[in-house]
């Protein structure tokens, strides 16, 4: 008889790695393969069925091994998912009597409970085994009796992710999941010292993982069901496989040959983005840089999302922290990738930039967040596209120069008003821009259900959906965008059922409203658009209207 072990996903949310549902860690899967390919039954749980049914704390107390996998090094709001607290993973390893117990993932690092707050050394001391370095090597390393320590070293750990895709249909959220894939590991910057907060250059120099591991990968997760994938697991997607340095030169032929790899290994996949981009690698090579995104574009899903880590438009800033582009070099990137990325599906960009934004950084004044908000406002005036602004505070980790300098809780009113003249001032007409009524989101996927049901599509930085219908969780339908808010926009089902929506539904539709939402209502059925019109006047949104 086999030996059972439990993996416990408590997710991860790191500077280079997504790991919160719909997301699926890499990490988390080669722990999966080292335990299948030791003979062990895998059941894979996550943190949130755990809250939700505490006795599944007997199941794993049955078990021969718990290996759990957690840590979050940079704030985060979540929809699907909690990370797991400090306190959570430290009452687990003194419940758990029987079994063999093991935690590893950036945890080790330490842990803060969100942005603002200067992360602490963990003290797992009652787990059994501290997986240092990989988890899966150092897993591996101890099952073989040796110390649990383990190199980032590719050769050794490409073998047990191909192992641990057969995990992936244990997980609750199944089929609806995004596989995050590693295509490096480590920051070119390393050798200076990188960002002052990032905890990247704690894995040392850059290493890639080859292009046939990336594809092989991908088809263990496509022959187990995997449809959904984001190259997201690196620092830079444009430095992949590029030769050695601080400022790398982007290799078009190898990014077209990784995502060639991944359509290969999975031919029917419905989603395949990226995550970060260094926008000084775009400003800087600017030519290499385009014909690199040209490659993405042509190799992946639309809807993309390339996440510039902008921090500041500070200048003292930039210094002080030593960050990796200027604002003008953050600027000229944004308008290549624009102009690259611009071109609409279903009204939706192609691939567009997200700023994120870092408060609470050495050097920083009042007059830093003036500067913030002078550089978006350019950026609107300029009739520029940005996906999403994220804006987070600080959240320090020991082992990084921002530990010990940095200005938190010093700018605490400048941040709330910078916050909130952004999401006021930038956030609703960028999301005009990006989503104007009519298009059409595909795939949204219901997460939370009631009279204002919520989706989003899955991918890289999903727009948020609500719905004025009532959709059972897990309902997958494509979404025509009828209003917008801050940060999220309202959408119907598309085509767009006006001979069956209910009334609280049909006021959503524009040109609609309240006032002849009722009347919309009493003459239905229509069965021609010019039925329609004659009720209804023309509306923006006659083009998606079922009229069957």
């Amino acid at each position: 008889m086999s030996s059972s072990a439990v993996l416990l996903d408590g997710y991860v949310d790191e500077p280079a790695c997504l790991g919160v549902p719909p997301y699926v860690a890499p990490e988390v899967r080669g722990l999966a393969g080292v335990l299948f390919e030791r003979g062990y039954g895998v059941r894979y749980r996550t943190i949130d069925q755990l809250r939700l049914d505490p006795a599944l704390l007997g199941e794993l107390d049955r078990a021969d091994l718990v290996v759990v996998h957690a840590g979050t090094t940079v704030p985060g709001k979540y929809l699907a998912g909690t990370p797991a607290t400090l306190d959570e993973l430290r009452q687990l390893g003194r419940q758990l009597r029987n079994p063999t117990t093991a935690i590893g993932g950036p945890v080790l690092f330490g842990y803060a409970p969100g942005g603002g707050e200067r992360a602490v050394p963990p003290g797992l001391d009652d787990y059994d085994i501290l997986l240092a370095g990989h988890p899966a090597a150092a897993l591996e390393a101890a099952l073989a009796g040796g110390e649990p320590r383990g190199n980032y070293d590719y050769a050794v750990t490409d073998p047990f992710v191909v192992a641990g895709a057969a995990v992936l249909p244990q997980h609750p959220s199944f089929p609806h999941v995004v596989c995050e894939l590693e295509t490096a590991r480590g920051c070119a910057r390393e050798a200076v010292g990188g960002c002052s907060f990032c905890t990247e250059p704690f894995y040392g120099p850059p290493r890639y993982r080859s292009t046939s591991a990336v594809g092989e990968e991908v088809g263990a997760l496509a022959a187990h069901g995997a449809r959904h994938f984001r190259l997201g697991r690196q620092p830079d997607l444009l430095a992949y496989g590029a030769p050695p340095g601080a400022d790398p030169v982007p290799d078009p032929d190898r990014i077209a040959a990784l995502f060639a790899a991944v359509r290969a290994g999975a031919p029917d996949l419905l989603t395949l983005h990226i995550d970060n981009v260094n926008p000084g690698t775009i400003a800087r090579h600017e030519e290499a840089a385009r014909e690199a995104l040209a490659a993405i574009v042509a190799g992946h899903t639309p809807g993309d999302v390339a996440a510039f880590g902008m921090e500041t438009a500070d200048p003292a800033v930039i210094a002080a922290n030593n960050l990796k582009a200027s604002p003008e070099e953050v600027f000229r990137a944004i308008e290549v990738v624009n102009e690259v990325g611009g071109l609409r599906a279903d009204g939706i960009p192609e691939l567009l930039p997200g700023l994120n934004f870092v408060l609470g950084l050495a050097g920083e004044t009042a007059a830093t967040y003036d500067r913030n908000l002078a550089f978006l406002r350019r950026v609107l005036a300029a009739n520029l596209l940005v996906r999403r602004i994220n804006i987070r505070r600080l959240m320090p980790f020991p082992g990084t120069q921002a530990h010990t300098m940095n200005t938190l809780g010093l700018h605490d009113r400048e941040f709330r008003s910078f916050k909130e003249t952004v999401r006021d001032e930038i956030d609703r007409p960028m999301l005009e821009r990006v989503f104007p009524i009519g298009s059409v989101v595909r795939h949204a996927v219901v997460e939370r259900t009631g009279t204002l049901s919520l989706a989003r599509p899955l991918g890289s930085y999903p727009i948020l959906l609500g719905l004025p219908l009532t959709l059972p969780v897990g309902t997958v339908l494509d979404a025509a965008v009828v209003d917008h808010g801050q940060r999220s926009v309202t959408a119907l089902p598309y085509p767009v059922p006006v001979n069956t929506l209910p009334l609280a539904a049909l006021r959503w539709l524009p040109g609609v409203g309240k006032k002849r939402a009722a009347a919309v209502a009493a003459k239905r059925p229509f069965r021609s658009l010019e039925a329609w019109r004659r009720v209804a006047g023309e509306t923006p949104i006659d083009h998606l209207l079922d009229l069957t």
